[in-house]
């Protein structure tokens, strides 16, 4: 599954729809921004990530979707389930991503 673009208009709309979601906030100007989101892409279309629906928020156009997962540092990503925010996280690690994605797969 390709990842989404999602913005304040439909972020809630997002996270409510899909039953278990992850989202990279991002900004233009971060450097492990950008290096991180090809990874993300394909962490995206992995067969074992099929249950996930990926999306992807520019964290300085978007205050809402940002405050929605408390984001403090940028990248960071966050799980939510049913439109409740499950976990979030700052990293630049992909490795961690993919853990964070499998826990919450397990979990719910």
């Amino acid at each position: 599954m390709a990842t989404i673009i999602s913005t304040d208009l439909d972020f809630q709309q997002n996270i409510t729809q899909h039953s278990l979601v992850i989202v990279k906030y991002h900004a233009d100007w971060c450097g492990n921004c950008r290096l991180i989101s090809p990874k993300y892409k394909n962490l995206s279309e992995d067969p074992q990530n099929s249950s996930v629906t990926f999306l992807e928020v520019n964290a300085e156009e978007n205050p809402i979707a940002r405050k929605a997962a408390g984001v403090t540092n940028l990248p960071f990503f966050a799980t939510f389930s049913k439109g409740q925010l499950l976990k979030g996280i700052d990293t630049s690690r992909i490795e961690t991503v993919q853990e964070l994605i499998t826990e919450v797969i397990k979990s719910v």
